[in-house]
């Protein structure tokens, strides 16, 4: 058994406890935020996947983000902890318009500096996943249709890319993703 499989069954572990942490919105999915990008940064740059290695290093920061707007943020439910709301119509739009602009950024760079073979897949994925963990942080429900996106492309990315345990487990993420949002709505409800 290669180093790299190692990190790929223990990053495929990791991910099904932190994909279990957020669909039931716990704040321990933050403590996972911080141990699954440290060992995806080593296999995404092994397979030249460089805006995902990249998005790692935003993954540690936002992490730390997460959980303290989770945990001491506004607009607190009745347990104490940040309330699952809807995105804002102007803030639905907003986070469109940075999801493309740092689309076209991302392939721009890979193109532009690296040898990468798939640098449309890979800054797509990346640029939903940034919009995306920070709708987490803010507790949106619409994130799980984000990730429900980026699981399905980085499924077939991974697939291509020969990273099989990570394609199993986003293909569970994207199962889990339909499933979290129905989850959240009701959660959303009962939380007043």
């Amino acid at each position: 058994m290669t180093f790299d499989l190692v990190l790929e069954i223990l990053g495929f572990t990791i991910g099904l406890l932190y994909l279990w942490w957020e669909y039931h919105a716990d704040a321990k999915v933050w403590i996972a935020s911080v141990v699954m990008p440290a060992i995806s940064m080593w296999i995404y740059y092994s397979k030249g996947l460089y805006a995902d290695f990249g998005i790692n290093i935003y993954y540690l920061l936002i992490a730390v983000y997460g959980f303290v707007s989770w945990t001491r943020g506004s607009s607190k439910s009745k347990d104490g902890s940040l309330r699952i709301t809807h995105i804002g119509w102007l803030t639905g739009v907003a986070a469109v318009c940075a999801t493309l602009l740092l689309w076209w950024f991302i392939w721009w760079i890979l193109v532009t500096f690296t040898d990468s073979t798939v640098p449309v897949a890979d800054a797509f994925t990346t640029s939903l996943s940034i919009v995306g963990l920070w709708m987490l942080a803010r507790k949106y429900v619409e994130q799980w249709l984000a990730w429900f996106v980026v699981d399905i492309v980085c499924c077939a990315l991974y697939y291509y890319k020969g990273i099989n345990f990570y394609c199993i487990l986003y293909g569970i993420y994207t199962i889990v993703a339909l499933l979290g949002f129905r989850k959240w709505l009701r959660m959303m409800k009962s939380q007043d």
